[in-house]
């Protein structure tokens, strides 16, 4: 007789596992919440999914259990989860080692996984919520609601891939963590990431819609903690773009904590501070004749130009041959050091992840089985476990369902 192993979540990590867990025998269920399996998968890469990168390294992956994810990693990495999908029919399009399907359609990638599923006779059950796994003798038993029905069913494994808090109107809504808790597992503090940061300075009205390269550098009780680069998006409310979501898991922890958070944005990131007052200098001596507002042209946008001249008190009607020392000075020390204050970041709706979950400590890495509850297994985002953009969170998936449905299948 088969080993019944019981999926509880049908996202990426979910459908990893189920079709990996009937590869390797076992009769397999999975539940899942919405009515079809893997819907936040049609919102990856803006709907194109960027489901893995060739680019693996153990910075990639954040957790408070440092090494935990980069040991799962090196047993189920790029290659193989490149060749899981052609596999599947779904050929990568690679984008500077950023993997795409080749009709950079995420919808592709929900059929394929349908698809396989479905070829596999996994049983699959929609618009079921589970609100109690209780361990037995030989297995659990898992209570659950559909159509406002409640039912039992039991098996030898159970599979908890039910995702985070990030993006609740795609069908993840955190329940998984309560079945955690009541399983015995401890949570590392749940907070958004890859998300946009609310800022104290009215100035953001004023330069909403402006897009600019530069770095962002974060400190949280005046410690610098975390810095990227890349194109920042400034918003009516903060700060966003890519550089921001990549520090955004590290301010939403300072603020979890009532610390202090800030951030530094530097609009020049390709010139040292030295190197840029001395263009400052040279473009005071170029540009004399002009006035301040013009001063900036072919630097910033003006919006953003004009923002900076304010901060610092500097009219735009000042003519550019009455800067002095001190003007050229302040005027680096605002282009290359913006303090900007969070006061909190954008809520778990708009987050695409969470960072923190169920504490890696008390998960083996090699199976993702639980070392509190023998035969209980996790995967995906529901661990404490959080990858930088870059197909890095949907590749974690894919390795922690494999290991799971793996692990699961064969213990």
């Amino acid at each position: 007789m088969k080993k019944r192993v019981i999926i509880i979540g049908g996202g990426a990590a979910g459908s990893m596992a189920a079709l990996t867990a009937a590869q390797n025998g076992a009769d397999v269920l999975l539940l899942e919440q919405n009515e079809i399996i893997g819907r936040k998968i049609l919102s990856t890469g803006n709907g194109r999914c960027n489901f893995t990168n060739r680019f693996q390294d153990p910075s990639c992956y954040r957790s408070d259990n440092s090494g935990f994810a980069w040991k799962s990693i090196g047993k189920f990495s790029e290659p193989e989860t490149t060749s899981f999908f052609k596999n599947l029919g779904i050929y990568p399009k690679d984008k500077n080692g950023y993997l795409y399907p080749w009709s950079e359609q995420a919808s592709a990638v929900r059929e394929a996984l349908e698809s396989a599923l479905k070829l596999a006779k996994i049983r699959i059950h929609t618009g079921v919520r589970v609100f109690g796994i209780i361990p037995k003798k030989n297995g659990f038993q898992i209570s659950f609601s559909k159509d406002g029905k409640k039912g039992m069913i039991s098996g030898e494994a159970v599979i908890l891939a039910a995702g985070s808090k990030a993006a609740a109107k795609l069908g993840s809504d955190g329940s998984g963590y309560d079945l955690a808790k009541m399983l015995g597992h401890k949570l590392v503090p749940v907070v958004p990431a890859l998300v946009q940061l609310r800022c104290r300075e009215k100035l953001y009205r004023q330069v909403a819609g402006v897009r600019t390269h530069g770095k962002v550098t974060v400190f949280i009780d005046r410690t610098e903690t975390a810095s990227d680069i890349g194109e920042l998006q400034l918003t009516d409310y903060g700060i966003s773009g890519i550089p921001v979501f990549q520090i955004s898991r590290y301010v939403a922890r300072g603020l979890y904590e009532k610390k202090e958070v800030f951030a530094e944005l530097d609009f020049m990131p390709d010139f040292g501070d030295v190197e840029f007052l001395q263009m400052l200098k040279e473009r005071k001596i170029r540009l004399d004749g002009l006035v301040m507002e013009q001063y900036f042209n072919g630097l910033f946008h003006k919006k953003l130009a004009g923002a900076l001249l304010k901060r610092i008190g500097i009219s735009g009607t000042m003519p550019v041959h009455d800067l002095g020392e001190e003007d050229l000075e302040r005027l680096c020390r605002i282009c290359k050091h913006f303090r900007t204050y969070i006061d909190k970041t954008n809520p778990f709706e708009q987050a695409q992840i969470c960072a923190g979950g169920v504490d890696t400590s008390e998960i083996d890495p090699d199976t993702m089985e639980s070392k509190l509850v023998k035969g209980l297994y996790f995967a995906g985002e529901i661990l404490d476990v959080d990858g930088i953009c870059g197909g890095y969170n949907l590749q974690w998936a894919w390795t922690s369902g494999y290991l799971a449905g793996k692990g699961a299948a064969n213990a």
